[in-house]
This record gives structure tokens, C-alpha cells and sequence, in this order.
């Protein structure tokens, strides 16, 4: 995802706001909403939140250095400033929920409910807020901002499924790091843009299209898979050509 992130603001042209944007968004780890997609995928749900729970645990170290080798050619980047924020956008709320969890479950129990609608207000109100701050801007840059990010995203499915295809070899696996690859933390690239690239106003203006854009590529190829069920696994019994 970073080089392709790299590669699709190369290619496009993009300013270096929009640049630097899509190359932190594409270095972010895959996001939380990729588990709720690959359950209604009918993916490897196991598997989803296995990877997703590694990279976002890896995000602390290879975002910053990552965002740093690719955006320091058009911007200065500081990769301890990254680093330590990552950490207090990823791992410490954590770290925090599972000692809440733990030392008081019920209290926490009562919460759970309501918690995915606070998530889901919260995003859209910071998507909201980004979108409507640079508006002039998006319109001006329009089609070629539009097809920067969702072509991240969709070529992130498709490298995804190619990739899992090959090393794994099911489907259900390959539907799964599709899912994973293609969708990426957008509120944490929103986050770390705001405060790293401050001197580049339009920068976090990818992170929250991404958001719009992983969603939306998630729903449909869920849409699709869900349409599309796996044929159940043959008996070892069952004869290649009767059937039976």
C-alpha cells in the first residue's frame, strides 16, 4: 500500500498536500471496520482481526518510518513526532480499553451497545469537518483526487486478493486479505496529518475521502462475495467425475 500510495501521487501529478496525504494514509494499518466487512463478507473473520489487531500494533513503528521515507522527498517529515503520536492514537486507547475492560466489565458491558454509533458520529463529524475546510481545493483538484483514492483502495483489494490467493491458497483467505489490504485506518491518517503537516492545510483532505472510499469499496465487494457463496468442500470420497 505505501508504494502504491507513492506511485498513484506520482503518476497523477497530485500537489504535494494531496500527495503527502495519500502516501500517510497508505502507510497506515488496516482499519477496524475491515472486521465488520469481512463478517458480512463471509470471509475468514478469525483471520481479519488477527491481522488486523498485528498491524496495528506494527503501525507505532513502520507508519512513521515508512511516512518518512516517502514523503520526505516533497516535505520535512519527523519520525519521532509520528512515532510518539501513533502511539497515543493507536495503542494507547488500547491498552486503556482493555484495563477499563478488565477492571470494570459491566460497567463497560453497558457501553458496548451504543459505542459503534458514537464511532460511526464521530468519524463522519471529522470527515465533515475536513471535507468542508478545503472544499474550494478538493473541487479545484475533483477528478484526479477522486481517482487517487479510490484507485488506492481498489487496487488494494486487488493486490490483496492476488496476494492471499497465492500465498494462502482458499478463498475465503484471499477474500479476507483483500479486505485487509484494501482498507485503511483513514482516522488515524486524518489524525497524524493534521498535526504533522500542519504547514500543508490540505493534506488530511485524502485521509477523510479515504474514509468514504474504504467504506464504500468494502461494502460492495462484501455485497458481491455475500452474493457469491463458496461451493462447500468436496469429500475426499466424491468422485472428480460423477460426482458421487
Amino acid at each position: 500500500m505505501p508504494g502504491l500510495g507513492w506511485s498513484i501521487g506520482y503518476l497523477l501529478d497530485l500537489p504535494t498536500p494531496f500527495a503527502a496525504g495519500l502516501i500517510l494514509v497508505a502507510c497506515c494499518p488496516g482499519g477496524t471496520a475491515s472486521n465488520v466487512i469481512s463478517y458480512l463478507a463471509k470471509a475468514d473473520v478469525a483471520l481479519s482481526v488477527t491481522m488486523t489487531a498485528l498491524s496495528t500494533l506494527l503501525a507505532a513503528l513502520m507508519t512513521p518510518t515508512l511516512t518518512t521515507l516517502l514523503v520526505g522527498s516533497r516535505v520535512a517529515v519527523s519520525a519521532t513526532g509520528l512515532f510518539l503520536d501513533t502511539l497515543q492514537v493507536v495503542i494507547l486507547p488500547v491498552v486503556v480499553g482493555a484495563l477499563l475492560k478488565w477492571r470494570f466489565p459491566r460497567a463497560i458491558a453497558s457501553l458496548l451497545p451504543i459505542a459503534p454509533l458514537v464511532a460511526v458520529i464521530t468519524i463522519t463529524l471529522i470527515v465533515a469537518s475536513v471535507v468542508g475546510g478545503g472544499r474550494e481545493q478538493i473541487l479545484e483538484a475533483g477528478p484526479r483526487l477522486l481517482l487517487a483514492v479510490f484507485g488506492l483502495h481498489s487496487c488494494g483489494f486487488l493486490f490483496g486478493y492476488l496476494a492471499g490467493r497465492a500465498v494462502l491458497g482458499r478463498e475465503t483467505a484471499a477474500r479476507t486479505v483483500a479486505i485487509e489490504v484494501g482498507m485503511q485506518n483513514s482516522g488515524l491518517a486524518a489524525a497524524l496529518a493534521q498535526k504533522h503537516f500542519a504547514d500543508l492545510l490540505l493534506a488530511p483532505v485524502p485521509a477523510a475521502m479515504s474514509a468514504v472510499a474504504s467504506c464504500l469499496s468494502g461494502s460492495l465487494a462484501a455485497g458481491y462475495w455475500r452474493l457469491r457463496p463458496l461451493a462447500p468442500p468436496r469429500s475426499e470420497s466424491e468422485s472428480p467425475a460423477t460426482g458421487q
